[in-house]
This record gives structure tokens, C-alpha cells and sequence, in this order.
């Protein structure tokens, strides 16, 4: 059976050119945005990665024996992946955002439905369908991620990673990240779990376009 990578990356593209195309999402990695967006941005994204630990753990709970490399995979990643809400956090407060303000954020549908289509994928669906979110995150972390947080800089005149330091260390992160995902989703061989990863990496494009542009 083919590789599935390949697949996968062919049956979502036209989701991942309308993220990347996005006009809002265009002009903020070419020009940062307000410091008002910017803090409505970052605790959109607190939101999604406070919940991405969970996600994944609901995930590993219900993964059977014969995709075993894929709840190996996850347990590393979630150790990898711990305490990285903190960052977030950290720039908030950095950009006049305190800790209590953005613990009583209340998030966009666009968050509340992500979050809830994760967590009922990987209890419903198929766990291996957190694989999907991973993937979206991933690309959008390592394609995206270094030129947003250089415009921010530019845009907020930021010093060093003050501000930017969860998108910026994610940019590079999630390259070797990507490498990763990509050997763990070629391990895959069912149907079943392949159109659950396909499903998954669509709706989390379509819903992170949303997140994005409407900040």
C-alpha cells in the first residue's frame, strides 16, 4: 500500500491554499497586526494549546494495539509539548496582557469548535484522527510561524523573543516535528484510519482559517 503522506498531503491541499491565502492571514505574515489583534490572537491560541496535551491524551487512551507506533508517538509529543501554555502566557503578559485577563478570555466559536470536534474525533470518530490536528498545527507552525513572528517584532517593536516566543520557537520546532508525523503517518494502513486523519486535517484547516481571520 502506498505511503500515506503523500496522500494526505494531496487531499487537503486545497484546504491548506485557502488558509495560506487567506487575505487577513496574508497581510499579518507580511505585516503583523495591531497589538489589539495581536492580544485577541494569542488568547485565541492559549485556548487551543491548553487543550492540546488533553486532546492528545483522550486520543492515546483509545488507541488500539495495532496502531501501537501512533500511541508511542503521541506519548513522547505530549512530553514535548508540556508547560507550552506557559509560553503563551508569558507573551500575553508581555504584551500588557496579565494572567487573569486571559484566564477569563472567553474564546471564539471558531476555538469552541475545534476543540470540540478534536476531542469528540478521538473518542467517536477515530483516535488516530488527532493525527489530523497534528499535522495542521504543524504545517502552520513551520511554514508560517517564523515570518508572523518576525512581522510582529517589526510590527510591535518587540526585543528579542519577548511577545513572540511561543510562535517563534514553534517555527522551528515543529520542522523536525513535521519529519516525524510524516514516518508515524506512513505506519498507517487502514482505511479507516486514513480517512479519519483526511476528515480530521480538513475541518482543523477550516476552523484555524476562521480562528485567524477573524481576529
Amino acid at each position: 500500500m502506498p505511503h500515506f503522506f503523500i496522500d494526505l498531503v494531496s487531499e487537503t491541499d486545497e484546504a491548506r491554499r485557502t488558509f495560506e491565502s487567506h487575505p487577513v492571514i496574508l497581510d499579518a505574515v507580511a505585516n503583523g497586526m495591531s497589538l489589539d489583534r495581536y492580544r485577541v490572537l494569542l488568547s485565541e491560541l492559549y485556548s487551543l494549546v491548553w487543550h492540546f496535551n488533553p486532546t492528545c491524551a483522550a486520543a492515546a487512551s483509545r488507541v488500539p494495539d495495532e496502531h501501537a507506533p501512533v500511541r508511542s508517538f503521541l506519548y513522547e509529543h505530549m512530553h514535548e509539548e508540556a508547560g507550552h501554555e506557559q509560553w503563551v502566557l508569558n507573551d500575553l503578559e508581555a504584551v500588557g496582557v496579565g494572567r487573569e485577563a486571559t484566564l477569563r478570555y472567553a474564546p471564539s466559536v471558531h476555538v469552541l469548535a475545534l476543540n470540540g470536534y478534536n476531542y469528540w474525533a478521538a473518542d467517536r470518530k477515530h483516535p488516530c484522527s488527532i493525527l489530523g490536528m497534528m499535522y495542521v498545527l504543524e504545517v502552520i507552525a513551520s511554514v508560517y510561524g517564523g515570518p508572523f513572528a518576525e512581522a510582529m517584532k517589526e510590527a510591535l517593536l518587540l526585543q528579542g523573543e519577548r511577545g513572540v516566543s511561543f510562535i517563534n520557537s514553534h517555527a522551528s520546532l515543529d520542522a523536525e516535528h513535521m519529519a516525524q508525523l510524516r514516518t508515524i503517518l506512513n505506519t498507517l494502513e487502514s482505511g479507516q484510519s486514513r480517512a479519519a486523519v483526511i476528515e480530521s486535517t480538513l475541518v482543523n484547516f477550516h476552523h484555524v482559517t476562521h480562528v485567524f481571520g477573524s481576529v
